[in-house]
């Protein structure tokens, strides 16, 4: 199961980050994350904008929503969703995961 975790502004959403990976796409739970692989490789924050641009798509929100928080050379990293609840990121998840 996916940890999500309660912020003031929305819900921090834990991700296990692959970098240069052959095929981009979310896949799945990896110990308490959302697994995202993307293309671009692992410099100047080029897969960070990747994993990013993935998230925005799949809960259909503006890059502004979406926030790097923490692991920004790490393969574990937090986003910041905001505005939304742990409940309808959980939905969702669940939707598109299924």
């Amino acid at each position: 199961m996916i940890r999500l975790e309660r912020h003031r502004e929305g819900v921090v959403l834990p991700v296990r980050a692959t970098a240069g990976a052959r095929r981009a796409g979310i896949g799945g739970e990896h110990g308490g994350a959302l697994k995202v692989s993307v293309t671009q490789p692992a410099e100047k924050g080029k897969a960070n904008k990747a994993i990013q641009a993935a998230l925005c798509n799949l809960f259909g929100v503006r890059s502004d929503r979406v926030e790097l928080l923490s692991g920004a050379s790490s393969r574990q990293k937090r986003f910041l969703i905001r505005g939304a609840s742990p409940e309808e990121v959980r939905a969702l998840l669940e939707q598109f995961l299924a």
